[in-house]
């Protein structure tokens, strides 16, 4: 990449992303049903290699990668992110033996992987974190699952608002284990969704992803679960974070430039007042509006990217600018491009409809709006 214009290569792998989707994909995702994980299309993520991307690019061919799938398919775009969500701490934190029994099956799409921090009471406030892990100097758990002495924690409390829950296959889980106040006392598990005490429901959503809630009562996990070292999971967490917040951003750039090739398509064509829609200079004017948001958010999202892959200090606030700049703009273009199609862009199954649905999201998950904008200003002020 030069600048941030994509080379040849670039470019021809994203058109072929984008044919993937509509052609591949797109048929597995609508059969699919809403709420549920769709198992087929995960498969086809795994056989296609894309899920081998996740783990295996730098960040700015993550974006580019989820921009692409967006544009022709969301469903297939968050079922491979929510796979490197949920595993991205597990290859980057995790050991030797946890690496090997979970990411071949994540990467072929045949474990389903989730990310298990939002709670019931802490959303963007993550170190507000209240699920406790209680030592466990008892007997052990008698499932092998624990250590059987003290160096065993158990896990209870609630988390809430998790995608993939509760249909995934593990879950990277962060909780209270008490080393210090606040962020300082936080410790990343593995947690298999086998393990004894954990349950979980699926809630009502606006998503057609799997989204819930997990109970745990009581769960054993024990040093084998780690996830990097006790007192350290909130690093893991942002670091996470970091990494999948300007790919976020390009979700929604994805979203954007779909709206945005429709919007353009159809007021070229559509009769209106002796002309087309695209004669008036109040549609115009709006067309050129949306573009201009659309092309500043995506080289703002690339900016970050590459600031990431060039392991620049300023990750944090690259990374919180652009998925701020691009969910935002995103809304704003799927709107207007909405108000420009009229009623037929309302009618259930039509592409507008369907991102007018997906769009709102991005905006609340990975942290809201307004806590990019707090980090974005801690970040100025350091």
């Amino acid at each position: 990449m030069t600048g941030f214009a994509l080379g040849a290569e670039q470019e021809e792998w994203c058109g072929h992303l984008r044919a993937l989707a509509a052609d591949r994909l797109r048929p597995l995702a609508d059969k699919g049903e809403p709420g549920r994980v769709n198992r087929p299309l995960l498969a086809a993520l795994g056989e296609l290699g894309l899920l081998e991307r996740v783990f295996t690019s730098g960040a700015l061919e993550l974006c580019l990668l989820r921009e692409s799938l967006a544009y022709g398919c969301t469903e297939a775009e968050t079922a491979l992110a929510l796979q490197g969500l949920g595993a991205h701490p597990v290859l980057s934190s995790g050991t030797a033996e946890q690496r090997a029994r979970w990411l071949p099956q994540v990467r072929a799409g045949r474990a389903v992987a989730a990310f298990a921090l939002s709670e019931p009471g802490a959303g963007s406030d993550a170190a507000a974190l209240a699920l406790q892990a209680v030592r466990d100097g008892g007997a052990g758990s008698g499932s092998g699952h624990g250590d059987g002495g003290a160096g065993g924690w158990r896990l209870s409390g609630e988390k809430c608002w998790i995608s993939n829950a509760p249909e995934a296959d593990f879950y990277t889980v962060f909780a209270r284990t008490g080393e210090g106040p606040a962020a300082r006392g936080v410790t990343a598990f593995l947690v298999p969704a086998d393990r004894p005490g954990l349950s979980g429901e699926p809630l009502d959503m606006l998503s057609p992803h799997p989204i819930g809630r997990l109970s745990f009562d009581g769960v054993p996990v024990g040093p084998q679960d780690l996830l990097g070292e006790p007192g350290r999971g909130f690093r893991v967490a942002m670091d996470t974070l970091n990494l999948f917040r300007p790919s976020v951003g390009a979700f929604a750039v994805g979203m954007a430039r779909a709206a945005l090739d429709a919007t353009l398509a159809y007021t070229a064509v559509r009769p209106a007042f002796g002309g087309v829609l695209g004669d008036l200079q109040a549609v115009g004017h709006r067309v050129a509006e949306m573009a201009t948001r659309t092309e500043a958010a995506r080289l703002l999202v690339y900016a970050a990217a590459g600031a990431y892959d060039a392991g620049s200090p300023d990750v944090p606030r690259r990374s919180a600018m652009a998925k701020l700049l691009a969910t935002e703009t995103a809304q704003y273009v799927v709107d207007h491009a909405v108000q420009l199609h009229g009623a037929v862009a309302l009618q259930r199954g039509h592409l507008l409809e369907h991102l007018y649905r997906e769009v709102r999201a991005p905006r609340i998950y990975e942290g809201a709006s307004e806590v990019q904008r707090t980090i974005i200003a801690k970040e100025l002020y350091r």
